[in-house]
């Protein structure tokens, strides 16, 4: 998830180079160079231009991009920029009731049939742990996915599922109020320190904390234990469509899904952007392992607690002892715990892809995991909001690469968010740059051979957001996608010129750029497809969409 106030969003050492030259903060440009040692722990405004070329010109420009491609593709990446990019789109957070049924399933079907009138390639939905597992320990309800998963195909579209282990509510573009599984949530009324917890002592019931993913905390079952027969559950009950159907599977791990920690929830106003957030280790269960590894290394001290100058969620880089220009993020102690903290993300994220690969192997389905966009203070040397976040990516460190290299090493794909956004669009006070991390994220997946999808981070109707995402999706800078999920079907999503934005989009994303006029129904401008829907759903005179 990325987030913006006005769009509504272990890099290998290197030796220090004689020439090399700070950048200035403004620069949205990241420069990786070893400059400490560190310490080992394990753990443009519209659609595409048209172009002036002649026809023969642009054939051979594109021959010679293809001839280049050829040469420097890594493995299981697309690399051509005139490839087909597949559209999927997320269909709203409460599809499935919290009784266990689709929600309005008329004004779904009328949907989804106009959305396949489109040219979509699917849909993606939220496979909520608090809705399945509810009525306690390993008793799972899947009638509603069923349901939907058969109108999907009548439709003869894909679906991605999320294996959503978080709740949903409080936090950006959350709808409704999802929460954890009752059994889940008496579990950590009894025991708090199951999740994650910042350094005032402030609980976030949203994700249960990386920190006991190996301790059998949940009567009897460790967390990843949880998961991994919640996921073979699914397996098991919807195989007949696994690799047909169901396409993706795509597996949360942490907080809105994102493999990240919850260092800037919104719920009663904690956080607001452009906040660096905090860092979210104070269960009794991190800070046993954040001592471990101080005591490792010989240096005690550094693991009483952590870093006591890191500000609080609202504040700016600045404003803090660690994260300012030469803070202490760039310390001995700075590296040694930011490494620490990173890579118990990674570990965090290992863990339950090993689960997830073993239980869908042979499916025929695609794994995914999804980054989020932390895009405000990148134009920093420290990018405060993606330490505290858990990615350990300053002006002198790749912090995304390790997560692309973790991905790609269990065949993963990694979804990224932010895709429609500009820096010009960001309020001067952030410091932010999506573009630029959408640069590096490219380069990191290419580099690391990883597959890469991605995402828009916010509700957005205008060409403007549509030509952003036509732009990140070309493997000129970096990895293509491999598929694009739009967030997300609405009422407003149908309204007519928004309508018209969506389906010119998918028709020029999936000829790969190549710009294609809309079919005649959409011309109008006005409620497309309405006119063939109304016929075709039970003879209705009226069809309200989701």
């Amino acid at each position: 998830m990325a987030f913006s106030l006005r769009s509504q969003t272990s890099f290998s050492n290197l030796k220090e180079s004689r020439g090399f030259k700070p950048l200035n903060d403004s620069s949205p440009m990241v420069c990786f160079a070893q400059i400490r040692p560190s310490f080992s722990i394990r753990t443009t405004k519209s659609l595409m231009q048209e172009g002036q070329l002649t026809e023969k010109r642009s054939l051979n420009l594109e021959e010679r991009h293809e001839q280049w491609e050829r040469l420097h593709r890594p493995s299981n990446t697309r690399a051509n920029n005139n490839s087909s990019v597949p559209v999927f789109v997320m269909l709203p957070l409460d599809t499935v009731s919290f009784r266990g049924n689709v929600n309005k399933p008329r004004a779904m079907n009328a949907s989804l049939m106009a959305l396949k009138s489109a040219g979509v390639e699917g849909v993606m939905v939220d496979a909520w742990w608090g809705i399945v597992e509810k009525d306690g320990p390993l008793k799972y309800n899947w009638e509603g996915y069923a349901e939907l998963v058969k109108m999907v195909q009548s439709h003869g579209l894909k679906l991605q599922v999320v294996m959503s282990f978080h709740q949903c509510g409080g936090n950006v573009g959350d709808s409704c109020s999802i929460p954890l599984p009752p059994w889940v949530l008496e579990e950590i009324s009894k025991n708090p320190d199951i999740v994650y917890t910042d350094r005032s002592g402030r609980r976030n019931p949203e994700y249960i904390s990386l920190g006991c993913d190996s301790l059998p905390v949940l009567r009897g079952r460790t967390p990843i234990q949880v998961y991994s027969d919640y996921m073979r559950s699914f397996r098991d009950r919807f195989r007949d469509y696994l690799g047909d159907v169901v396409v993706e599977i795509q597996v949360g791990m942490g907080p809105c899904g994102e493999l990240r920690y919850p260092s800037y929830p919104e719920i009663n106003g904690t956080w607001r952007f452009p906040g660096i957030g905090e860092f979210q280790c104070y269960d009794k269960h991190m800070r046993a392992s954040l001592q471990a590894s101080a005591q490792a290394i010989g240096k005690r001290d550094w693991g009483r607690n952590g870093p006591h100058d890191s500000g609080h969620y609202n504040q700016f880089p600045e404003e803090t002892g660690f994260f300012r220009r030469e803070g202490t993020w760039n310390s001995d102690y700075g590296q040694f715990f930011l490494e620490w903290y990173s890579g118990m993300l990674l570990e965090h994220g290992e863990r339950i892809l090993v689960a997830a690969k073993e239980i869908f192997r042979g499916t025929g389905a695609k794994l995914s995991g999804k980054v989020a966009g932390i895009h405000w203070h990148y134009r920093s040397r420290s990018h405060a909001a993606e330490l505290t976040a858990g990615y350990y990516n300053t002006r002198y460190r790749d912090g995304y690469l390790p997560i692309a290299q973790m991905l790609g090493k269990h065949g993963v794909i990694l979804n990224f968010t932010c895709m429609e956004m500009k820096d010009k669009e960001q309020p001067d006070n952030a410091n932010s740059s999506p573009e630029g991390l959408v640069r590096q994220v490219k380069m990191a997946t290419k580099t690391a051979g990883t597959e890469l999808a991605g995402e828009n981070a916010l509700e957005r109707y205008d060409e403007s957001a549509y030509a952003q995402v036509m732009a990140t999706s070309m493997s000129d800078s970096g990895n293509g996608l491999s598929a694009f999920t739009y967030l997300r079907m609405n009422k407003q999503l149908f309204e007519g010129e928004n309508w018209r934005h969506l389906v010119e989009f998918v028709k020029n994303i999936e000829a790969g750029g190549r710009r294609r006029i809309p079919p005649e129904s959409d011309l109008s401008r006005t409620n497309l497809y309405i006119g063939s829907i109304k016929n075709s759903v039970n003879k209705s005179k009226e069809v309200v969409f989701v």
